[in-house]
C-alpha cells in the first residue's frame, strides 16, 4: 500500500526543467545569431540604373553589374536612380557566379 503514497520528488522536476531549457537555449542562440548576421539585409543607397519594370517592381542594375528588384518607381527605363540596395544579395549573387 505504501507505494500508492509516493509523491514525486521536487527535485527532480526542476533539474529536468533546467536540462530542458539548457538544450533550448543551446539551440536558440546559435540561431538567433545566423538570423542577426547572415540573413538581415545590409542596406547601402547607391546608384541604378532602371532596367525594366515589372509587375513585382522595377529592376535595375547597379554599377556593378548587379540586378536588383528596387520595388515599385516612377522613372522610365534607362534612367539612373538612387535606390536601396541589399548588399547580401550582391555577396550572393557573385557566391553563384565565380566568373566575376
Amino acid at each position: 500500500m505504501s507505494s500508492f503514497n509516493k509523491q514525486p520528488k521536487k527535485s527532480s522536476d526542476k533539474k529536468s526543467m533546467l536540462i530542458v531549457s539548457g538544450i533550448l537555449a543551446a539551440i536558440a542562440l546559435p540561431l538567433l545569431a545566423y538570423m542577426l548576421f547572415f540573413i538581415a539585409p545590409e542596406e547601402q543607397t547607391e546608384w541604378v540604373k532602371v532596367i525594366a519594370i515589372t509587375e513585382s517592381g522595377c529592376i535595375a542594375e547597379t554599377l556593378d553589374g548587379f540586378a536588383v528588384n528596387i520595388g515599385q518607381c516612377q522613372v522610365q527605363e534607362g534612367e539612373m536612380v538612387i535606390a536601396v540596395v541589399d548588399q547580401k544579395v550582391k555577396d550572393r549573387a557573385a557566391a553563384m557566379n565565380p566568373t566575376n
